[in-house]
């Protein structure tokens, strides 16, 4: 049996690694390393696949999200609805602009931000939506953009984990995840479902106004060359990146069908155990599994991951301390927050790994080792 990779990116690029190559040599042999055509074929080919109008590559995922909130023009102690059950990029950028993180629930069964909890949160000084689609599932959109309709807010939608994801409205409408809100944007680092070989990411809106706005804020706030009419910041995707994007988007569906293969086989394999919630898959989302998450009730979790360590399994806790109980958003009251279902998830959940060149041998491997464990404690 290979070793087992929490994700495993060498194989994967060695089953294109021609094509790979040859994209990063072409871009070698034009010198076009800022702004090539690679990244106006990126740009155009992920417009293409989402359904985009527009499509504005930069530098990486946590960038994508500052330019967006800048691009609204949010100000110092405007307040910014998210979920504490994230990756701390997704409210590190609010505070580092002087806006107001304020955290809400998740739903216990999806992990993605409660909308009934969005409600409750809303003041005056609300600005701002940040929902996260979070392990590959899409967030409740629907439920999400109604609220923010009739309380006149952004969305700004964290598509990190979910690119290639897609949403089904209540009308049987369907779009893609990031394409929904204002704004949205993803993340280009290596282990996403769209990686590239080093960082990148990119920011999507149908708004021809804010495009422009947002290209500008990319690049230095320029509106040409060296006529500066907003405060920017200096966020690009290099060429060499876009150069890798492009041959691996063209592998997007073919990627995400292997995630959900692999997926199917971990659900059938705890199917029914009385100490294992596999992951839920809502109706109106269409999973692709960027992590495969366990949710563990009487179960030595700690345990179970030294136990799979010991066997050459990795495993990873995402997240064991969430966004209100981190002590950069101490000055922001994080303290004061009781989110219950937050904290009840980070001490159940456990990510199996979740990668686009899984086998049989080695799912049955992982899942066997899982049950293995958990049945003898």
């Amino acid at each position: 049996m290979r070793p087992i990779q929490m994700v495993d990116l060498k194989r994967q690029y060695t089953n294109i690694k021609s094509a790979v190559d040859s994209a990063i040599q072409e871009v070698l042999d034009s010198a076009a390393f800022i702004n090539g055509p690679a990244v106006t074929n990126l740009a155009q080919g992920l417009a293409s696949y989402t359904g985009s109008k527009h499509v504005i590559p930069c530098a990486n995922g946590t960038d994508a999200l500052q330019i967006a909130m800048m691009a609204l023009d949010l100000q110092p102690g405007d307040e910014v609805i998210t979920p504490s059950f994230t990756f701390v990029a997704t409210t590190e950028v609010v505070a580092l602009l002087k806006l107001k993180p304020v955290f809400v629930e998740v739903d216990p069964k999806t992990f993605c931000i409660d909308p009934a909890a969005i409600e409750k949160a809303i003041t005056p000084k609300t600005k701002a939506i940040v929902p996260v689609h979070l392990y590959g599932q899409a967030a409740p959109m629907e439920a999400i953009l109604d609220i923010a309709r009739r309380h006149n807010l952004y969305v700004i939608e964290d598509n990190a984990q979910a690119i290639g994801g897609t949403y089904t409205f209540s009308n049987g409408d369907t779009k893609k995840t990031g394409t929904m809100g204002h704004i949205g944007t993803t993340s280009f680092f290596p282990s996403k479902n769209l990686g590239c070989y080093g960082d990148g990411g990119a920011i999507f809106t149908d708004d021809d106004t804010l495009a422009n706005r947002l290209k500008m804020i990319a690049n230095h706030g320029q509106s040409k060359r060296y006529y500066h009419d907003i405060v920017g910041c200096n966020s690009r995707l290099d060429s060499m990146q876009a150069a890798v994007l492009n041959v691996k988007l063209q592998h997007l569906d073919q990627y995400t069908a292997a995630r959900r293969a692999a997926a199917d086989f971990y659900d059938n394999a705890f199917k029914a155990h009385p100490k294992i919630t596999t992951p839920y898959r809502a109706s109106y989302s269409h999973h692709v599994f960027h992590q495969y998450t366990l949710l563990l009730e009487g179960v030595d979790r700690n345990g179970l991951n030294e136990f799979l360590a010991s066997k050459s399994i990795p495993s990873m806790i995402y997240y064991p301390v969430p966004g209100h109980k981190q002590q950069m958003f101490a000055a922001f009251g994080g303290a004061d927050y009781h989110l219950e279902t937050t904290d009840w998830l980070t001490e159940r959940v456990i990510s199996l790994p979740m990668h686009t060149e899984l086998d049989d041998e080695q799912l049955n491997y992982i899942s066997s080792n899982v049950l293995e464990y958990i049945n003898k404690n």
